[in-house]
């Protein structure tokens, strides 16, 4: 898949999904999965989105995502998109909206198919509407197909809520909305080698600054390592009060894992489930009775949910 960070002219024409599709759950593959159709009628499957959330820019508040940009751009291509637009929304923001279907996404994007959300406004001060676009696109020739809401248990699916059940410690409920797993890869660093005293040796990674913060506690995970072997985790989430930590860690244990060390490697760590909330113990022989305990439990998860294939890991 091409990744491009400018708008630049097409020389083919397009089908086009529209939006900044955070977390790209299952509604968000929906929209984008019509648009790749498009490719065996000799379109060029486009999503045209933003390295930055256009709310993040819009507001003074912090703004966290669901996935990393590396993960958004894997997703794209796993569902068929060619080219991935991740433009600068700076660029466009006080564009009004038929400016931007027409220097953008006529002219530059050569878009003959249109795919969107229910939901999707563009143009300045996010004057344009589903009901404009439709009028333009009727207007100039342009197909457009807008998606409905996906639903699950009576909810709409959107990343406001997924957000919201990730700090919750909700994670199944968060995964199956998403059709992935929560998590990210990052590099193995040095820890205060606790882990190693109590005879269980974490992986210790930074927490991703830009994403959402799950709800502190122990999960069941599932681990990728750099040569592609894959292990149940064990995964805590907090700032250990039973050795007086004060700074949040993403720690993760593998309990079946015998290899060498991996420091400076990268691992993705996928959550699964959550097993226990953060807690004190008195000290660190209750610590690790604990801990084997949320082991046999993130086993016994690993091996119901991984038997699954639906999920992205």
């Amino acid at each position: 898949m091409q990744t491009l960070t400018n708008i630049c002219p097409e020389k083919q024409h397009t089908a086009a999904a529209l939006g900044f599709f955070d977390g790209l759950h299952r509604g968000h593959r929906k929209v984008l999965a019509l648009a790749a159709k498009q490719e065996k009628c000799g379109l060029l499957p486009v999503c045209l989105t933003f390295t930055e959330s256009p709310k993040a820019v819009m507001s003074d508040k912090p703004f966290v995502y669901l996935m990393t940009r590396e993960d958004k751009l894997r997703s794209l291509e796993s569902v068929g998109i060619r080219k991935a637009v991740l433009a600068d929304f700076r660029t466009v923001m006080n564009m009004t909206a038929e400016s931007f279907f027409f220097d953008i996404l006529l002219k530059k994007l050569r878009v003959r198919e249109l795919f969107c959300g229910f939901n999707y406004h563009f143009g300045k001060d996010a004057e344009g509407d589903i009901t404009m676009l439709q009028r333009l696109c009727d207007q100039n020739n342009v197909g457009i197909t807008i998606v409905p809401p996906e639903m699950m248990d009576g909810e709409v699916i959107c990343s406001t809520r997924i957000k919201n059940l990730i700090s919750e410690g909700e994670i199944e409920k968060a995964n199956d909305m998403l059709g992935s797993r929560f998590g990210f890869r990052a590099e193995i660093t040095h820890g205060m080698r606790l882990g190693r005293e109590l005879g269980t040796p974490t992986l210790n990674q930074q927490m991703h600054p830009d994403l959402v913060v799950p709800r502190f506690g122990v999960y069941a995970s599932l681990v990728t390592l750099e040569n592609g072997g894959q292990y149940c985790g064990v995964t805590n989430i907090g700032i250990k009060p039973t050795v007086g930590g004060t700074k949040p860690l993403w720690e993760t244990w593998m309990p079946e894992y015998r290899g060498a060390e991996l420091y400076g490697e990268q691992a993705d760590v996928r959550l699964l489930s959550f097993i226990r909330p953060e807690k004190k113990f008195e000290n660190l022989t209750l610590l690790r009775e604990e801990i084997m305990r949320n082991a046999a439990q993130a086993q016994e998860d690993y091996a119901r949910m991984n038997s699954f294939k639906n999920l992205i890991k």
